[in-house]
Protein backbone atom coordinates (compact mmCIF):
# COMPACT_ATOMS: atom_id res chain seq x y z
CA UNK A 1 0.00 0.00 0.00
CA UNK A 2 1.33 3.63 -0.86
CA UNK A 3 2.51 5.57 2.12
CA UNK A 4 0.35 7.78 3.34
CA UNK A 5 3.49 11.20 2.45
CA UNK A 6 1.00 13.84 4.04
CA UNK A 7 1.57 12.88 7.55
CA UNK A 8 4.24 14.51 9.73
CA UNK A 9 4.92 13.79 13.09
CA UNK A 10 5.57 16.73 15.34
CA UNK A 11 9.39 16.25 17.12
CA UNK A 12 8.24 17.21 20.84
CA UNK A 13 5.28 14.44 21.08
CA UNK A 14 5.14 12.58 17.88
CA UNK A 15 1.36 14.16 17.15
CA UNK A 16 1.12 14.87 13.14
CA UNK A 17 1.72 18.47 12.40
CA UNK A 18 -0.79 20.25 10.26
CA UNK A 19 0.27 23.21 7.38
CA UNK A 20 -0.65 26.41 9.01
CA UNK A 21 -2.16 28.26 6.58
CA UNK A 22 -0.63 32.17 6.42
CA UNK A 23 2.03 31.40 8.55
CA UNK A 24 4.14 28.80 6.12
CA UNK A 25 4.88 26.45 8.65
CA UNK A 26 3.65 23.38 10.45
CA UNK A 27 2.01 23.27 13.68
CA UNK A 28 1.44 20.57 16.11
CA UNK A 29 -2.10 21.50 17.99
CA UNK A 30 -1.05 19.22 20.64
CA UNK A 31 1.78 20.85 21.65
CA UNK A 32 2.24 23.61 19.69
CA UNK A 33 5.35 23.04 18.52
CA UNK A 34 6.09 24.33 14.92
CA UNK A 35 8.28 23.33 12.00
CA UNK A 36 9.44 25.11 9.10
CA UNK A 37 8.62 24.40 5.67
CA UNK A 38 11.79 23.25 3.57
CA UNK A 39 11.64 25.65 0.35
CA UNK A 40 12.84 24.50 -2.87
CA UNK A 41 15.54 27.09 -4.15
CA UNK A 42 15.91 29.03 -7.34
CA UNK A 43 18.09 26.32 -8.71
CA UNK A 44 15.24 23.99 -9.04
CA UNK A 45 13.62 25.40 -11.98
CA UNK A 46 10.43 26.78 -9.83
CA UNK A 47 7.14 24.74 -11.44
CA UNK A 48 8.04 22.83 -15.01
CA UNK A 49 5.53 22.33 -17.68
CA UNK A 50 4.82 18.66 -18.79
CA UNK A 51 4.77 17.43 -22.16
CA UNK A 52 1.37 17.23 -23.68
CA UNK A 53 2.12 14.53 -26.38
CA UNK A 54 4.17 12.29 -24.47
CA UNK A 55 1.34 12.08 -21.06
CA UNK A 56 -1.17 11.40 -24.11
CA UNK A 57 1.15 8.36 -25.18
CA UNK A 58 1.68 7.31 -21.92
CA UNK A 59 4.95 8.22 -22.28
CA UNK A 60 5.74 10.23 -19.02
CA UNK A 61 8.56 9.42 -16.94
CA UNK A 62 8.06 7.21 -13.88
CA UNK A 63 8.71 9.79 -11.77
CA UNK A 64 5.97 11.88 -12.42
CA UNK A 65 3.36 9.39 -11.62
CA UNK A 66 1.94 8.40 -8.48
CA UNK A 67 -0.68 5.69 -6.48
CA UNK A 68 -2.43 6.98 -4.01
CA UNK A 69 -5.39 5.29 -1.52
CA UNK A 70 -8.68 6.75 -2.28
CA UNK A 71 -12.26 6.72 -0.77
CA UNK A 72 -14.88 6.80 -3.56
CA UNK A 73 -18.28 8.44 -2.95
CA UNK A 74 -21.01 6.52 -4.46
CA UNK A 75 -23.43 9.58 -4.63
CA UNK A 76 -21.05 11.96 -6.53
CA UNK A 77 -18.01 10.05 -7.38
CA UNK A 78 -15.70 11.98 -5.51
CA UNK A 79 -12.31 10.67 -5.05
CA UNK A 80 -10.56 11.58 -1.82
CA UNK A 81 -7.38 10.84 -0.77
CA UNK A 82 -7.73 7.64 1.90
CA UNK A 83 -7.16 9.05 5.35
CA UNK A 84 -5.71 5.43 6.98
CA UNK A 85 -6.80 6.15 10.69
CA UNK A 86 -10.59 6.63 9.11
CA UNK A 87 -12.81 3.67 8.64
CA UNK A 88 -15.83 5.37 7.85
CA UNK A 89 -16.97 8.85 7.08
CA UNK A 90 -19.12 11.61 5.35
CA UNK A 91 -18.31 12.68 1.81
CA UNK A 92 -17.09 15.85 2.19
CA UNK A 93 -18.37 17.20 -1.16
CA UNK A 94 -22.08 15.88 -0.68
CA UNK A 95 -22.20 15.09 3.16
CA UNK A 96 -23.21 11.05 1.86
CA UNK A 97 -21.87 8.27 4.11
CA UNK A 98 -19.15 6.55 2.50
CA UNK A 99 -16.46 3.55 3.52
CA UNK A 100 -13.40 4.50 3.07
CA UNK A 101 -9.84 2.83 1.07
CA UNK A 102 -12.43 2.00 -1.74
CA UNK A 103 -9.95 1.79 -4.08
CA UNK A 104 -6.27 2.73 -5.82
CA UNK A 105 -6.04 5.74 -7.98
CA UNK A 106 -3.21 5.94 -10.40
CA UNK A 107 -2.51 9.39 -11.98
CA UNK A 108 -0.28 11.93 -12.83
CA UNK A 109 1.41 14.00 -9.58
CA UNK A 110 0.31 17.36 -8.69
CA UNK A 111 3.05 20.09 -10.07
CA UNK A 112 2.08 22.81 -8.01
CA UNK A 113 -0.50 24.58 -6.09
CA UNK A 114 -1.83 27.40 -4.04
CA UNK A 115 -1.38 27.07 -0.27
CA UNK A 116 -4.27 27.84 2.31
CA UNK A 117 -4.04 31.16 3.27
CA UNK A 118 -7.34 31.03 5.31
CA UNK A 119 -7.87 29.58 8.75
CA UNK A 120 -11.14 27.54 8.72
CA UNK A 121 -12.99 29.83 11.04
CA UNK A 122 -11.87 32.92 8.75
CA UNK A 123 -13.15 30.11 6.13
CA UNK A 124 -16.68 29.96 8.73
CA UNK A 125 -16.94 33.85 9.42
CA UNK A 126 -17.16 34.30 5.21
CA UNK A 127 -19.89 31.57 4.73
CA UNK A 128 -21.86 33.28 7.83
CA UNK A 129 -21.53 36.52 6.51
CA UNK A 130 -22.61 35.12 2.86
CA UNK A 131 -26.03 33.28 3.95
CA UNK A 132 -26.62 36.26 6.44
CA UNK A 133 -26.98 37.81 3.14
CA UNK A 134 -29.69 35.42 1.78
CA UNK A 135 -32.63 37.06 2.51
CA UNK A 136 -34.71 33.86 1.55
CA UNK A 137 -32.57 31.42 3.31
CA UNK A 138 -34.92 29.31 5.71
CA UNK A 139 -33.44 30.33 9.15
CA UNK A 140 -33.12 26.42 10.44
CA UNK A 141 -30.29 25.87 7.69
CA UNK A 142 -28.78 29.02 8.62
CA UNK A 143 -28.74 27.88 12.29
CA UNK A 144 -27.63 24.54 11.40
CA UNK A 145 -24.86 25.38 9.34
CA UNK A 146 -23.17 28.21 11.91
CA UNK A 147 -23.66 25.18 14.49
CA UNK A 148 -22.54 22.41 12.36
CA UNK A 149 -19.36 20.83 12.31
CA UNK A 150 -16.08 22.45 10.92
CA UNK A 151 -15.38 22.96 7.48
CA UNK A 152 -13.04 20.92 5.75
CA UNK A 153 -10.01 22.23 3.92
CA UNK A 154 -9.77 20.22 0.32
CA UNK A 155 -7.35 20.56 -2.14
CA UNK A 156 -9.26 20.56 -5.84
CA UNK A 157 -7.78 19.10 -8.79
CA UNK A 158 -7.30 20.83 -12.07
CA UNK A 159 -4.87 21.36 -15.47
CA UNK A 160 -3.23 24.40 -16.61
CA UNK A 161 -2.42 24.30 -20.43
CA UNK A 162 0.28 26.58 -22.35
CA UNK A 163 -0.08 26.37 -26.04
CA UNK A 164 1.56 28.25 -28.97
CA UNK A 165 -1.53 29.10 -32.04
CA UNK A 166 -1.40 30.31 -35.20
CA UNK A 167 -4.39 31.00 -37.21
CA UNK A 168 -5.77 31.95 -40.83
CA UNK A 169 -8.81 33.63 -41.52
CA UNK A 170 -11.33 34.50 -44.20
CA UNK A 171 -14.18 37.03 -43.62
CA UNK A 172 -15.97 40.02 -44.03
CA UNK A 173 -15.30 43.65 -43.08
CA UNK A 174 -18.32 45.74 -42.75
CA UNK A 175 -18.61 49.61 -42.79
CA UNK A 176 -21.60 51.49 -41.32
CA UNK A 177 -23.17 54.28 -43.63
CA UNK A 178 -26.66 55.99 -43.65
CA UNK A 179 -28.90 56.75 -46.31
CA UNK A 180 -32.04 59.15 -46.54
CA UNK A 181 -35.24 58.05 -47.41
CA UNK A 182 -38.55 59.84 -47.51
CA UNK A 183 -41.24 58.46 -45.53
CA UNK A 184 -44.81 59.28 -44.79
CA UNK A 185 -45.47 60.34 -40.99
CA UNK A 186 -48.73 61.77 -39.81
CA UNK A 187 -49.76 63.09 -42.82
CA UNK A 188 -46.12 64.78 -44.05
CA UNK A 189 -43.34 63.38 -45.38
CA UNK A 190 -40.18 63.28 -43.52
CA UNK A 191 -36.46 62.25 -44.36
CA UNK A 192 -34.99 59.63 -41.92
CA UNK A 193 -32.08 58.18 -41.67
CA UNK A 194 -31.12 54.25 -42.44
CA UNK A 195 -28.37 52.27 -41.04
CA UNK A 196 -26.64 50.17 -43.80
CA UNK A 197 -23.70 48.21 -43.96
CA UNK A 198 -21.18 47.79 -47.02
CA UNK A 199 -19.34 44.43 -46.43
CA UNK A 200 -15.97 43.63 -47.79
CA UNK A 201 -13.74 40.34 -48.05
CA UNK A 202 -10.89 40.18 -46.00
CA UNK A 203 -8.07 37.60 -44.89
CA UNK A 204 -5.23 37.67 -42.35
CA UNK A 205 -3.31 35.65 -39.96
CA UNK A 206 -3.50 35.81 -35.81
CA UNK A 207 -0.75 34.45 -33.24
CA UNK A 208 -1.50 33.77 -29.53
CA UNK A 209 0.73 32.19 -26.77
CA UNK A 210 -1.99 30.78 -24.22
CA UNK A 211 -0.13 30.45 -20.71
CA UNK A 212 -1.79 28.76 -17.98
CA UNK A 213 -5.68 28.20 -19.56
CA UNK A 214 -7.17 26.62 -16.24
CA UNK A 215 -9.54 23.98 -16.66
CA UNK A 216 -11.19 21.92 -13.46
CA UNK A 217 -10.34 18.42 -13.04
CA UNK A 218 -13.24 17.10 -10.60
CA UNK A 219 -16.55 16.19 -11.46
CA UNK A 220 -17.77 16.54 -7.81
CA UNK A 221 -18.23 20.17 -7.63
CA UNK A 222 -20.66 21.88 -10.18
CA UNK A 223 -18.89 24.09 -12.46
CA UNK A 224 -21.19 27.02 -11.46
CA UNK A 225 -19.80 27.18 -8.00
CA UNK A 226 -15.92 26.61 -8.34
CA UNK A 227 -15.88 29.12 -11.67
CA UNK A 228 -17.69 31.49 -8.88
CA UNK A 229 -14.26 31.07 -6.86
CA UNK A 230 -12.60 32.35 -9.35
CA UNK A 231 -10.03 34.29 -9.84
CA UNK A 232 -6.88 32.30 -8.55
CA UNK A 233 -3.68 34.35 -8.61
CA UNK A 234 -1.59 31.45 -10.47
CA UNK A 235 1.23 33.11 -10.02
CA UNK A 236 1.56 32.53 -6.52
CA UNK A 237 1.96 28.82 -7.15
CA UNK A 238 4.43 26.93 -5.22
CA UNK A 239 5.94 23.91 -6.39
CA UNK A 240 4.59 20.85 -4.83
CA UNK A 241 5.67 20.01 -1.48
CA UNK A 242 3.57 17.18 0.67
CA UNK A 243 4.20 19.43 3.77
CA UNK A 244 1.27 21.68 2.23
CA UNK A 245 -1.15 18.94 2.56
CA UNK A 246 -0.51 17.97 6.20
CA UNK A 247 -3.87 18.31 7.72
CA UNK A 248 -5.98 18.74 4.78
CA UNK A 249 -7.49 16.46 2.21
CA UNK A 250 -7.03 15.94 -1.56
CA UNK A 251 -9.39 15.22 -4.16
CA UNK A 252 -7.69 12.99 -7.36
CA UNK A 253 -8.83 14.37 -10.93
CA UNK A 254 -11.61 12.45 -12.43
CA UNK A 255 -11.43 14.64 -15.69
CA UNK A 256 -8.52 13.53 -17.89
CA UNK A 257 -6.18 15.18 -19.26
CA UNK A 258 -7.14 14.63 -23.02
CA UNK A 259 -10.96 15.74 -22.37
CA UNK A 260 -9.55 18.91 -20.19
CA UNK A 261 -7.66 20.04 -23.22
CA UNK A 262 -11.13 20.12 -25.03
CA UNK A 263 -12.09 22.27 -22.38
CA UNK A 264 -9.26 24.37 -23.05
CA UNK A 265 -9.10 24.38 -27.03
CA UNK A 266 -12.63 25.64 -26.89
CA UNK A 267 -11.55 28.80 -24.62
CA UNK A 268 -8.67 29.06 -26.67
CA UNK A 269 -11.19 29.69 -29.81
CA UNK A 270 -12.83 31.97 -28.25
CA UNK A 271 -10.51 33.51 -27.39
CA UNK A 272 -8.44 33.24 -31.12
CA UNK A 273 -11.99 34.52 -32.32
CA UNK A 274 -12.08 37.51 -30.49
CA UNK A 275 -8.65 38.05 -31.72
CA UNK A 276 -9.72 37.99 -35.52
CA UNK A 277 -12.65 40.41 -35.13
CA UNK A 278 -9.96 43.04 -33.43
CA UNK A 279 -7.80 41.92 -36.73
CA UNK A 280 -10.62 42.69 -39.11
CA UNK A 281 -11.10 45.92 -37.46
CA UNK A 282 -14.24 47.89 -38.93
CA UNK A 283 -17.44 48.36 -37.82
CA UNK A 284 -18.76 45.07 -38.05
CA UNK A 285 -17.41 41.65 -38.51
CA UNK A 286 -18.34 38.08 -40.24
CA UNK A 287 -15.61 35.10 -39.81
CA UNK A 288 -16.04 32.63 -42.18
CA UNK A 289 -13.42 29.82 -41.78
CA UNK A 290 -10.71 29.84 -39.53
CA UNK A 291 -7.67 27.36 -39.54
CA UNK A 292 -6.26 27.11 -36.38
CA UNK A 293 -2.63 25.35 -35.80
CA UNK A 294 -2.04 24.58 -32.04
CA UNK A 295 2.00 23.65 -31.49
CA UNK A 296 3.80 23.51 -28.11
CA UNK A 297 1.42 22.14 -25.89
CA UNK A 298 2.20 21.81 -22.20
CA UNK A 299 0.78 21.21 -18.92
CA UNK A 300 0.58 20.62 -15.40
CA UNK A 301 -1.51 19.09 -12.58
CA UNK A 302 -2.12 21.83 -9.72
CA UNK A 303 -4.25 21.97 -6.54
CA UNK A 304 -6.18 25.40 -5.25
CA UNK A 305 -7.67 25.23 -2.14
CA UNK A 306 -11.29 25.11 -1.16
CA UNK A 307 -12.95 25.24 2.55
CA UNK A 308 -15.85 23.00 1.81
CA UNK A 309 -19.34 22.54 4.18
CA UNK A 310 -22.03 19.98 3.08
CA UNK A 311 -24.77 19.79 5.28
CA UNK A 312 -28.15 17.36 5.24
CA UNK A 313 -31.23 19.38 6.11
CA UNK A 314 -34.52 18.35 6.28
CA UNK A 315 -33.59 15.61 3.94
CA UNK A 316 -31.74 17.77 1.41
CA UNK A 317 -27.89 18.54 0.83
CA UNK A 318 -26.87 22.00 0.51
CA UNK A 319 -23.57 22.30 -0.24
CA UNK A 320 -20.98 25.89 0.52
CA UNK A 321 -17.43 26.69 -0.91
CA UNK A 322 -15.06 29.06 0.19
CA UNK A 323 -12.22 30.04 -1.95
CA UNK A 324 -8.92 28.82 0.60
CA UNK A 325 -7.27 32.62 -0.49
CA UNK A 326 -9.45 35.29 -0.84
CA UNK A 327 -12.83 34.10 1.06
CA UNK A 328 -15.15 34.24 -1.92
CA UNK A 329 -18.01 31.91 -1.08
CA UNK A 330 -20.56 30.01 -3.46
CA UNK A 331 -22.95 27.29 -2.56
CA UNK A 332 -26.64 25.89 -2.89
CA UNK A 333 -29.02 28.53 -2.81
CA UNK A 334 -31.92 27.60 -0.13
CA UNK A 335 -35.21 29.12 -0.39
CA UNK A 336 -37.37 29.47 2.37
CA UNK A 337 -41.63 29.06 1.02
CA UNK A 338 -43.01 30.82 3.83
CA UNK A 339 -40.18 33.83 3.75
CA UNK A 340 -41.12 34.26 0.03
CA UNK A 341 -45.16 33.96 0.81
CA UNK A 342 -44.93 36.79 3.72
CA UNK A 343 -42.61 39.10 1.31
CA UNK A 344 -45.59 38.68 -1.54
CA UNK A 345 -48.25 39.15 0.57
CA UNK A 346 -46.06 42.68 2.16
CA UNK A 347 -45.68 43.89 -1.20
CA UNK A 348 -49.39 43.32 -2.28
CA UNK A 349 -50.33 44.87 1.07
CA UNK A 350 -47.92 47.74 0.31
CA UNK A 351 -49.25 48.34 -3.53
CA UNK A 352 -52.66 48.42 -2.11
CA UNK A 353 -51.88 51.22 0.33
CA UNK A 354 -49.98 53.51 -2.42
CA UNK A 355 -52.87 52.51 -4.74
CA UNK A 356 -55.26 53.64 -1.57
CA UNK A 357 -53.55 56.82 -1.03
CA UNK A 358 -52.94 58.30 -5.13
CA UNK A 359 -57.73 57.05 -5.33
CA UNK A 360 -58.10 59.15 -2.54
CA UNK A 361 -55.98 62.18 -3.73
CA UNK A 362 -57.68 62.37 -7.23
Amino acid sequence: MPKDEHRFPCDQCGSDYRFDPGNDQLICDHCGATSEIKHQGPWSGGIKELDFKSAIDNLLPLQEIEETRVSRCPNCAAEVEFDPDLHAAECPFCATPVVTDTGTHRHIKPRGLLPFALEEKEARSAMNDWLGGLWFAPNGLQKYARKGRKLTGIYVPYWTYDADTASQYRGEQGTIYYETRQVMRDGKMVSEQVQKIRWRPVSGRVARFFDDVLVLASRALPKRFTDALEPWDLSALEPYQPEYLAGFRAEGYQVDLDEGFHEARARMDRQIERDIKFDIGGDRQRIHRVDTQVSDVTFKHILLPVWMAAYKYRGKSYRFVVNGRTGRVQGERPWSAWKITFAVILGLILAGGVGYILAMQQ
